[in-house]
């Protein structure tokens, strides 16, 4: 029991070594990616929701590859479950509201 307890030094030092790495480069994906929109942003969203309409006004969705496709529906797969998980978490229960 003293040797574990005379390791936990060594063995902290060594996570924090280890770790810093992968932390740096979450803080600097981060900082970009979880950050709110600005209102320089607005255009190129406007931009964006305006492409998506005219695809699906056009049909162009139909002309995508077996990837693009999976990868939409995973993503709006995650879409989903994050609004289920805040529907939970916004009634405070898992199943029905407390009236």
């Amino acid at each position: 029991m003293s040797k574990l307890i005379t390791s936990i030094p060594s063995l902290a030092g060594r996570l924090i070594q280890e770790g810093r790495p992968k932390l740096d480069v979450f803080i600097k994906y981060a900082k970009v990616e979880l950050t709110p929109p600005t209102p320089a942003d607005i255009p190129q969203i406007r931009a964006g929701l305006g492409r998506l309409i005219t695809a699906a006004r056009t049909g162009s969705w139909k002309n995508q590859s077996v990837k693009e496709g999976w990868l939409n529906t995973l993503v709006g797969i995650e879409v989903l479950c994050w609004f289920y998980v805040g529907e939970c978490i916004g009634k405070r229960h898992i199943v029905g509201y407390d009236v």
